[in-house]
């Protein structure tokens, strides 16, 4: 996809961190190699050419000083947010990003993040009729029916159907010639898009499967899916901390 059309709009990466975790409390804070995870998320985002700034977007007093002692740009924002994606809103409002900006949602618990997916992911919007984008990648059997591994199904253009935890496309007869595909937690959006998004209710289905982009396809929104052929090995829970680590920076030295 062209990307100069892109890039001629400013991109702003933001980072929603939160201490409260039902799995792993203080995931942000966990040390990988000498430094938390949140700095090796902002670290590798940083990287992405077609980004004017990364930003980290917390509620607790114990995650802005370890990111000031590391030079890491951060906000305080509203501890009354039930979303990274309300979180993130916040921020760029207090940033006081411009209009035509798009807007990118990092979750901080993606140490590995792929910066060239970033520029992928904003390759999308070379479509002007995109306004929401995420990405996606080939899903193994051993993760298919993990209920922390969200799927995603896509229609003929590349958009989402649906998202779910549970295993889809579950097959009937075994014979499943649709390719799984797991959800990677990376989102764009038109400053539009976001401002809508977070003036919407949650929805029923959000509700139910505990996944907020679900509020976005019930108000009959596209999310335009990319596809890497590169699984970002993000961290769901405490097993996840030894994949993640051979794919960050040793610090420690």
């Amino acid at each position: 996809m062209p990307e100069s059309a892109v890039f001629a709009r400013q991109a702003h990466a933001l980072i929603p961190a939160r201490y409260a975790s039902s799995r792993l409390p203080g995931k942000p804070l966990l040390p990988l190699k000498g430094r938390p995870m949140f700095y090796h998320v902002w670290r590798r985002a940083m990287l992405c050419p077609g980004l004017s700034s990364v930003t980290l977007a917390t509620d607790d007093e114990r995650i802005r000083r370890a990111a000031q002692e590391l030079d890491v740009p951060v906000l305080m924002t509203s501890p009354a947010h039930t979303s990274g994606t309300d979180r993130v809103y916040e921020a760029a409002r207090l940033l006081k990003l411009p209009r035509e900006a798009l807007i990118v949602n990092i979750q901080g618990d993606e140490p590995a993040l792929d910066p060239g997916l970033v520029s992928f992911l904003l390759g999308a919007f070379a479509d002007p009729a995109v306004k929401a984008a995420t990405a996606a990648h080939p899903l193994d059997a051993a993760d298919f029916e993990r209920e922390d591994k969200v799927k995603v199904v896509l229609d003929k253009a590349g958009n989402a159907l649906y998202f779910s935890r549970a295993p889809i496309p579950r097959a009937r007869n075994g014979d499943c010639p649709a390719q799984p595909l797991g959800h990677i937690g990376i989102y764009a959006f038109t400053f539009p898009t976001l401002k809508k998004f977070v003036g919407l209710p949650p929805s029923p289905l959000e509700r139910t499967e505990k996944l907020e982009q679900l509020r976005l396809l019930e108000n009959g929104i596209k999310i335009r899916v990319v596809l890497t052929d590169r699984a970002s090995p993000g961290v769901d829970r405490a097993e996840d901390l030894e994949a993640a680590l051979s794919f960050v920076d040793d610090y420690r030295s």
